[in-house]
């Protein structure tokens, strides 16, 4: 199994997020639907490890609470409105996300050009518009050798031209044996198939 939640429960405060006992998912990739509010963000942050929760959430084995190292070293995460230190160049970032995901030269130029942000990666990300960070964070966010990426509205903000970047890189990465799990509020029509729906819903999680 893939991706596996047992006991998964969120709260903020008092007032309850989420919650279901057992969800299952298998290789492929998932498009994560629901309503402004309903949890697709607090989610997407559970499974990358960036906010607390009660349960377990595992992928391909490695548990996120007893197996860290491990399971950050096939997580991968590209929030819907990056912010970065803005004394730090594209550059820099580069540099540090393939030193901890251990990506090699070629996959980071890979990813720098086929986002299209060569011109201004030498650039303090202070000088980025939001469109140029959103590019940067994608080429970062498929860094390294992940089982599973998670993407959280990543059309917003992008030109044609990287969208169908994206989604190319997507399908390239789901041959070669990655997952997703994206947000959106735009439709993502992939030539030649559709992703599986999951459905955020009075708090819980439905597979359609």
């Amino acid at each position: 199994m893939m991706i596996q939640f047992k006991d998964y429960k969120k709260n903020y405060g008092n007032t309850l997020i989420l919650e279901f006992p057992v969800m299952e998912l298998e290789h492929n990739i998932y498009w994560l639907k629901g309503e402004n509010g309903s949890g697709k963000t607090t989610l997407i942050k559970s499974i990358a490890g960036l906010v607390p929760f009660e349960g377990e959430i595992s992928v391909e084995g490695f548990h996120i609470k007893k197996h860290r190292i491990q399971y950050r070293n096939i997580v991968n995460y590209a929030e819907a409105e990056p912010l970065y230190p803005g004394f730090l160049t594209g550059s820099d970032l580069a540099r540090f996300y393939a030193k901890v995901k251990s990506a090699d030269a070629g996959q980071v130029t890979s990813l720098i050009k086929a986002f299209g942000i060569s011109d201004y990666i030498a650039n303090k990300t202070g000088t980025y518009s939001s469109g140029m960070a959103k590019k940067l964070s994608l080429a970062l966010g498929f860094m390294g050798r992940p089982k599973l990426i998670l993407l959280d509205e990543p059309l917003i903000t992008l030109d044609q031209h990287s969208v169908e970047a994206l989604k190319n890189t997507i399908v390239e990465c789901y041959r070669a044996g990655v997952s997703f799990i994206i947000t959106s509020h735009q439709e993502i029509d992939f030539t030649g198939f559709s992703p599986s729906r999951l459905l955020v819903q009075d708090k819980k999680i439905v597979q359609l």
